[in-house]
């Protein structure tokens, strides 16, 4: 997105925003989105019981939500510049805000999914275009303190999202959980309408053939995944889809290569910190996010709290971000993300070692919070400077799909790391008892410390200089954001 050029006067009302109230507009979604995830996986033990879900019934709960993020957020992100970043942002939480009602409104796990998919197709119009937003409306000199204040308020969410879980479920009832949302939404779309600046990127026609490809890839490859275990990786029920989404990736690649208006532009990749940034992320994700699905719901299975209880215990991890996160940005923004992404991975894989070494039967909760607490800080020091890699070295007009790809490519992450640690939980005798927790969780989350620190060998081939980002935010003077109509540059336009 290249900065716009107001409209003569004659033509427009102007009325200048601060930066820091378009930055919480953009932000309160984005909040409701990992609010409501964290949430869920606090919820898994409750939904068991409650609508007798199955361990794998429980993993699509999570991933039916991941997978429809990732394989419609570079959809997402090309609409947005097509019809406005803005106006597909609100489009998509509305689509999120109706599908929580629908989830709240369930009575099977099968329902359930379906409203986290659709949740999913929301929160993927929501997450990209929200840091999108977040980079125009800014200068370029603010860009890495604002993604900071983005990423402090992502983890916000993280960290209340298992404490407001916990006191809903034992307070209402789990259904509550999703009711949330709602007042959240009302809130928050007068704020967008009114901070926000209606943009464009470059104007295109969809790439729906690549959709479709890339959609079906992400499907048939984690589905395959998902189970492996219970079918075989020899099974026509894996190997199918597996091979078929690995086919459909390929052709996916192909399709990027020769379309005329790509999904995913692959000159993107021309960008070291851009494609390293994600392939860090991806194995981050993997580890973290894996570990947290096990983690919350072994402080109730194995340890015996109760759902509060429970969050309240994991905010020495969870509340790091929220307390770090801005400082990470713009410590990032002076040295670079290099610095701060080697001592996050360091600090996350080594707290992720020490949770696992202390999850035995005879351990209490004293013994768990040395990890949490590194586990934390090393979150907190990953997400925003992990945002301003990506965007580094790219023009403006390309951030939305920037961030799209890094977000999906962390979904799958998520997706991925869900499955694969449950497999290794399994595989070393884990089950939904608290004696299955004990036996399952350490060798678990052993692997995802092994992920994490993978994370931080791909970090080191990250430039070791900070890269301007060359791509204009607005009003660069006065840290102020222009809302109204706006003629189009060269590659941007209003909505």
């Amino acid at each position: 997105m290249s900065a716009t050029v107001p409209a003569p006067r004659s033509h427009r009302r102007t009325r200048r925003v601060p930066a820091p109230v378009a930055v919480v507009a953009a932000s309160l979604p984005v909040f409701m989105a990992t609010l409501d995830n964290l949430v869920v996986t606090g919820a898994l033990p409750v939904l068991h019981d409650d609508l007798g879900a199955s361990l794998g019934q429980l993993q699509w709960v999570v991933n039916a939500f991941t997978l429809s993020f990732a394989s419609l957020m570079l959809v997402a992100a090309a609409a947005g510049d097509r019809w406005g970043r803005r106006r597909v942002f609100l489009g998509g939480l509305a689509v999120f805000t109706l599908a929580s009602i629908g989830a709240a409104l369930a009575t099977t796990p099968e329902v359930l999914i379906a409203a986290r998919a659709v949740q999913g197709a929301g929160a993927a119009a929501i997450t990209p275009l929200s840091l999108a937003l977040v980079a125009g409306a800014v200068s370029p000199e603010r860009r890495s303190a604002a993604i900071g204040i983005w990423g402090g308020v992502t983890g916000l969410g993280v960290a209340l999202g298992p404490v407001i879980g916990g006191a809903v479920i034992d307070g209402l009832s789990w259904h509550w959980i999703f009711w949330l949302n709602v007042p959240v939404a009302v809130v928050a779309v007068p704020l967008i309408l009114w901070a926000l600046p209606g943009t464009r990127g470059v104007r295109t026609a969809l790439d729906v053939p690549g959709a479709v490809l890339g959609g079906g890839a992400v499907f048939g490859i984690v589905w395959a995944v998902v189970h492996a275990e219970a079918d075989g990786w020899g099974s026509a029920r894996v190997l199918v889809p597996l091979l078929g989404g690995l086919a459909l990736l390929a052709a996916f690649v192909q399709r990027q290569r020769t379309a005329a208006a790509p999904l995913l532009p692959l000159r993107l990749f021309r960008s070291r910190s851009f494609s390293v940034a994600n392939a860090m992320m991806f194995f981050f994700t993997l580890g973290a996010m894996g570990s947290v699905f096990l983690l919350t719901q072994h402080l109730q299975v194995a340890m015996g709290y109760s759902p509060l209880g429970a969050g309240v215990r994991t905010l020495p991890w969870t509340a790091m971000p929220m307390l770090l996160a801005p400082v990470a940005g713009a410590v990032a923004g002076r040295t670079g993300p290099r610095p701060v992404l080697l001592g996050g991975l360091a600090a996350s894989a080594a707290g992720l070692a020490l949770l696992a070494t202390a999850t035995t039967a005879t351990a209490t909760y004293a013994d768990l919070v040395p990890g949490l607490v590194l586990a934390g800080i090393g979150m907190s020091l990953v997400f925003a400077p992990s945002a301003t890699a990506v965007l580094a070295d790219l023009d403006a007009a390309d951030h939305a799909t920037a961030s799209s790809t890094n977000n999906t490519l962390r979904e799958i992450g998520v997706a991925l790391g869900v499955v694969l640690l449950t497999l290794v939980f399994e595989g070393g005798g884990g089950d939904l008892s608290p004696a299955g927790f004990v036996a399952g969780t350490p060798g678990a989350v052993y692997a995802g410390a092994g992920a994490v620190a993978l994370a931080g060998l791909i970090a080191l081939a990250l430039p070791r200089r900070r890269s301007a980002a060359r791509g204009a935010g607005a009003d660069p003077a006065g840290g102020l954001v222009q809302t109204g109509r706006a003629v189009p540059s060269a590659a941007a336009a209003s909505s």
